[in-house]
This record gives C-alpha cells, structure tokens and sequence, in this order.
C-alpha cells in the first residue's frame, strides 16, 4: 500500500492496556501515513486501567510503529490526557524528535493551533477523580459487552451499534457537556487569537466553525480510537478528519488479509487431510 503523505497527524484516547482499544486497525492506519509532524493528544497510553495481564501484541505494535518515526526524525509530542496524568511528571522531557508536553502551539502555514488534551474543562476529574476513575472502567466493560452484541448481530446479518454513542446521545447532561466543552476551548481560543484550538478527551470527533461575540475559531476534535476510529489530518493547508471506516483502501486491504488468512487456513486444512489420507492408505496396503 503507497503511504500517503501528511503534514500533521493528530491522534487522541487510543487507550492502550484496554479491552476496547482497536490497536489492529490504528496499526494499518499509521502503516498507511508518512507524516513530518505527529500529535499524540492524550489517553494514548491508559495507566489508570494498566495491567500487566493484558497487553497484546498488536499494542506493542502501535508503541514500536511511534518509535520507527521517531528514529526517522520525525517530530513526534505527547501531549498528557487524564488517562497517561503520570507522565504529566515528566512534562519537559526531549529525546531526538520525541517530547512531552501538556499543550502544543504550533505555526502552521501562518495560522496559530494551540493543541491540548482537554480534560482541563472536565469538572469531575478536578474535584472527584475517583467517580472518573470508576467512569473509566464502566466504560471499558460497555465496550466490552458492545463488541459481543455485535459479534452475534454480524452473525444474524445485522450492522453494528454503539451503545455508548446512544446513551451519550440520549442523555441530556451528556450532549450539553459536550458542547460546554466545545464552547469553552472556543471561547478561551478566541481570547488568544488562536485560529485553531485542538482537542481530544470526549471522544467526539469535530471540525467545526465557532463564533461568540468577540470572533470566530475553527474547533477539531480528533475522536478516539475505541468507538469511533477518527484521526485529523492536516494537508495541502486543509483540516479533514479521518475516519477508518469510512477508508475504501484500507477496507479494501482488510478484505484481502481477511481472504488470504482464510484461503490459508483452507490450504493447511487440505495439507493436513491429504496427510490422513496417505496415512489411511500405508494402513491399508499393511
């Protein structure tokens, strides 16, 4: 697959260490990009959930495809989120192309971004990090139990659902959250001037347009890699945001590694077969 160029990446509340972490497709993703500058906005490693117990090959992966880029020179921040809050001591720390910060402002083609993870606006984690603690892992077990409905409606010939989507969609509190916290970066961003203020934290993938009395700023939002598998992309002086799903040659691929392991599966099965065959046979002739 031919990489395709990017300028900026910005990737947010990937949660390494979880059940719900979709670490396979974020893999093909980052295989399919050569970026020069790489924004790791927060919650990418999730040290409140950490267990020595699970971490898979395929999260192993990730980390080693972030240091192949960082080994080739390219410019890669972590910027600390509630979930990786542990690093926030070791804020300041450089290595080659490799920083950690709390927030990044950077010059793109002229324009101010001022880059952030978020969860500074989230009134539950100042004052009650322990109700965001237990949050964090009910969240993880409706995932959990999201992918096994889904199992068996893919089996039934059905698409897929989020049940956290819709309970944030439902739920009255959730949605009015969600644009406070819009609001907010929108307004502080406009009181500095910024022309791009970019977050990550409430897992809502956004690229929108916001005004207030005193101006306008472009709000982004880069998801996550749990539910909705977004990233922005920042290219030819344009914002897009990047959705897995909605990637025809990922897909494409997928489809074909899909095939292929199966058609293998079925050589080996045939190999396997003709072997008991001959087996059968020697028995015969004896």
């Amino acid at each position: 697959m031919k990489k395709r160029p990017i300028d900026v990446v910005v990737l947010s509340d990937i949660h390494l260490g979880t059940y719900g972490c979709r670490a396979k497709e974020l893999l093909k993703y980052l295989k399919s990009i050569n970026p020069n500058t790489v924004i790791l906005n927060g919650d990418i490693i999730d040290i409140w959930q950490f267990s020595k117990r699970y971490w898979p090959k395929s999260h192993m992966k990730v980390v080693k495809q972030f240091m192949t880029w960082i080994s080739k020179g390219v410019e890669v921040y972590y910027v600390t989120g509630n979930h990786d809050e542990m690093l926030r001591k070791f804020v300041g720390f450089e290595l080659s192309a490799f920083s950690i910060v709390n927030k990044v402002m950077l010059d793109i083609d002229g324009k101010k971004a001022w880059i952030f993870h978020g969860d500074v606006f989230d009134v539950t984690m100042q004052h009650s990090k322990w109700i965001a603690k237990l949050g964090a892992v009910g969240y993880d077990s409706l995932i959990l139990l999201n992918s096994a409905i889904n199992f068996f409606a893919l089996k039934m010939g059905k698409g897929p659902i989020s049940m956290s989507k819709k309970i944030k969609n439902s739920v009255k509190s959730a949605v009015k959250f969600i644009n406070n916290f819009e609001q907010t970066a929108a307004d502080i961003a406009i009181e500095n001037n910024y022309d791009y203020v970019i977050c990550g934290h409430i897992h809502q993938p956004e690229i929108r347009t916001i005004e207030n009395s005193h101006g306008s700023v472009m709000y982004l939002n880069s998801g996550d890699w749990i539910e909705n598998l977004t990233a922005l992309e920042y290219n030819d002086k344009t914002w897009r945001l990047y959705s897995y799903e909605a990637d025809e040659t990922i897909q494409k691929e997928s489809k074909k590694d899909a095939e292929q392991e199966e058609e293998e599966s079925q050589v080996l099965e045939n190999k396997e077969l003709f072997q008991n065959l001959i087996k059968e046979f020697q028995s015969i002739k004896k």
